[in-house]
């Protein structure tokens, strides 16, 4: 930068000094001269007045001297301080710059917004930081500061380390004695600025852990894409999907790694999308994705399918290999009078319904279900009065010993007696029951009554048997339930070794968790079985570390053994693994002679199910061991 500018007089040093100072002068003089008069004088009145006239002048210059050095002390004093302040200052960023636009001093704000030290700038150019295409700017700024004239633009800097910095400057004259020595420049950084607007704006329309747009942002796309698709005779397809027993992982893993799940879903979710589709983390373990080009409702299954056997490959947490499985409920917009929010909805609609049966699966959506979210709302509210009103049941069915033929147990199933729907069946109010909650209670008073039943039964003489009660995922994470059980066995008078609770392989997920609750379950003396063996994805090496009593094997397996040789392998190799590990094998869902018969031969412990008995009432329990 030159020296372009005007230049105003200087004044000396040695010129007198004007102002206050000349004034006490002046005064302490005119004392001197009316002193020396009241000595001439003669008259002792006129001596006395020139002697006073002296006094007031005298005190009076006295005063206007002490009053120009109290201010000259103050000036002095607090610029110093000021000034000081201002250098270490981190709050407002400005440097000194001389008339040739060297930096002569700079503050520790303006150290951390340029990245540079400040003995690296001192008495180097500003305008070497300053990218080319802002440096004329600068020096047309910088020359109307020198004029006198306080200048704001915007340059472009580049940091230290490299990255680009648009900054807003104020270049503002720095005079002394009527003169322009340099420029005071205070620096804002825009790109802070900037970035916190993108930031703000991220925040908005993206989920900030999976970095997949959000709902808001979907809802937008979505509603954008469908009046494309309209303009342009497309078919909009829509998938909704929650992954199934992802509180499982929670609760066995902890937060921190159901994230590190997310995560990776939404890294698979992303991987197969073209640039016209679009995927979003809708809340919790829910996503949903926006398929552009979908040819038919046909198609539309097949890519949810595909995103089923994504989801399905394995995953890895803290070295456990974890596979997991999820739900799809997928719509079309066929009907042109449905908007973004109303396809989300029917999508979800349809995720409901596979919630519902079963799980792991996907299905479109139908215009039949239009109260379907209006009866489980109902549903659900019903439940909760059904539990105030003792609405629920229990049936038993028998358990038999595949030698004897004898019952040698019972598993206690809970049934729903609706004063106006009739018997609900479990699979109608179960799945709703977890998803709100309420089978904790549930559970809870099955658990109770069954011991309360069991009790009735030997004190009525009848032959002592185990009583089996399924444990739901909710209750078994409870880190009470083995003191929730003792108090139960306490209250109903029911000996431990008459209570067997059954499990099922995906609890056993936590294995710390398990082992704890296991071991305290069976000290108190109460029997553990492991229900739907072979469903789960659980390695068999936990059978040798838990605490395990008994093994059931699924129906689904017992269902095919006459007619898959891979299921009758199966069972086959359940029973010899099991007896290996001194574990009792019993088998459910047994309907036919042929199944029975198949069981016996390969040495299957016990068996339940239609062929011998349904569930049945308490009544026909009784009936059946006053028999026996």
């Amino acid at each position: 930068m030159d020296n372009r500018t005007n230049r105003r007089p200087r004044r000396s040093l040695d010129e007198p000094i004007s102002g206050p100072w000349t004034i006490s002068i002046v005064l302490t003089l005119l004392a001197a001269v009316w002193i020396v008069i009241s000595f001439i004088l003669t008259n002792p009145m006129y001596r006395w007045t020139a002697s006073a006239i002296a006094a007031s002048l005298l005190v009076t210059a006295i005063i206007i001297y002490i009053r120009r050095r109290q201010s000259f002390s103050f000036n002095n004093y607090y610029h110093t301080a000021i000034v000081e302040t201002l250098l270490r200052s981190e709050a407002v960023p400005l440097a000194v710059l001389d008339r040739n636009g060297n930096v002569m001093e700079m503050n520790e704000a303006s150290s951390s917004t340029l990245g540079y030290a400040r003995t690296e700038l001192l008495g180097e150019p500003l305008e070497r930081l300053v990218e080319p295409a802002s440096r004329q700017v600068l020096q047309d700024t910088f020359q109307q500061a020198l004029l006198g004239e306080a200048q704001q633009t915007n340059i472009n800097i580049t940091h230290r380390s490299g990255f680009p910095l648009e900054l807003q400057i104020v270049c503002t004259p720095m005079v002394r004695d009527e003169e322009v020595i340099g420029t005071v420049m205070i620096i804002h950084d825009l790109s802070d600025r900037k970035r916190n607007v993108e930031r703000i704006r991220y925040m908005a329309y993206y989920d900030d852990m999976t970095g997949l747009p959000n709902r808001t942002l979907f809802q937008m796309k979505l509603t954008e894409s469908i009046s494309r698709a309209v303009e342009e005779d497309r078919t909009v397809g829509i998938c909704y999907l929650d992954l199934d027993r992802f509180k499982l992982v929670n609760a066995s893993f902890g937060r921190e790694f159901g994230d590190i799940l997310l995560m990776q879903v939404a890294e698979r979710l992303n991987r197969g999308m073209s640039e016209s589709d679009f995927a979003a983390r809708m809340e919790g373990d829910e996503f949903a994705l926006l398929f552009y080009n979908v040819t038919s409702e046909q198609h539309l299954l097949e890519l949810s399918r595909d995103l089923l056997k994504c989801i399905e490959e394995p995953y890895e947490l803290r070295g456990f290999p974890l596979h997991i499985t999820a739900s799809i409920g997928s719509v079309t917009n066929r009907n042109a009078e449905d908007d973004a929010y109303t396809l989300i909805k029917k999508a979800d609609m349809a995720l409901v319904r596979v919630k519902e049966s079963g799980k792991n699966d996907c299905l479109l959506y139908s215009d039949s279900w239009s109260n379907s979210s209006f009866e489980r709302l109902t549903l659900q509210h019903e439940m909760y009065r059904a539990i105030q009103r003792n609405e629920f049941i229990l049936h038993y069915q028998p358990q038999y010993d595949l030698v004897t033929g004898s019952m040698v147990g019972v598993e206690a199933l809970v049934r729903w007696k609706h004063p106006v729907k009739g018997m609900i069946p479990p699979g109608s109010f179960i799945p709703l029951a977890e998803e709100s909650g309420m089978i904790v209670q549930i559970g809870d008073w099955v658990l109770e009554e069954a011991c309360r039943q069991n009790k009735a039964w030997q004190d009525a003489g009848l032959p002592h048997i185990p009583v089996s009660v399924n444990l739901s995922i909710r209750q078994f994470v409870q880190n009470d339930l083995a003191s929730k059980v003792a108090s139960v066995l306490h209250k109903t008078g029911l000996e431990p070794k008459y209570l067997d609770l059954e499990i099922t392989e995906s609890m056993t997920m936590d294995v710390s968790h398990v082992s704890r609750c296991l071991l305290d379950l069976t000290e108190m003396g109460v029997g553990i079985s492991v229900d739907d063996f072979g469903t789960g994805y659980s390695s068999f090496h936990y059978l040798k570390n838990f605490p395990i009593d008994r093994l059931k094997i699924d129906r689904s397996f017992v269902r095919d053994i006459q007619q898959d040789p891979s299921d009758a392998e199966i069972v086959a190799a359940i029973i010899a693994m099991a007896h290996n590990l001194n574990i009792q094998v019993i088998a459910e869902g047994v309907e036919t002679e042929e199944q029975m018969e198949f069981l016996r031969k390969h040495n299957c412990d016990e068996m339940q199910g239609y062929f011998w008995s349904p569930p049945v009432t308490s009544e026909n329990i009784e009936q059946m061991l006053a028999a026996s």
